[in-house]
């Protein structure tokens, strides 16, 4: 494996995969699906200028009512403002 692709894998043992007892296939793929899912499309990266990968072209809105949002029962939290 190359360095990138070593690095994503103990990212997600990190943030994800220690945290539960995976049952089976079925239940591991579910859990490195979310995770993947949260991973591009909320989750900040510093490279993007604390952007997710798939950030929208507007910024977000200065007021609103700030929501969250979870995923794996709230291991993975993402908190955005509600559009007014």
């Amino acid at each position: 494996m190359n360095a990138f692709a070593e690095r994503w894998a103990q990212t997600v043992q990190v943030e994800c995969l220690d945290h539960f007892v995976v049952l089976g296939e079925d239940h591991l793929r579910y859990i490195v699906g979310e995770y993947v899912a949260y991973f591009n499309t909320e989750r900040p990266h510093q490279a993007m200028d604390n952007c997710p990968l798939t950030a929208p072209e507007t910024r977000a809105p200065a007021e609103g009512e700030i929501r969250c949002r979870e995923r794996l029962g709230g291991l993975l939290r993402h908190y955005y403002r509600q559009a007014a």
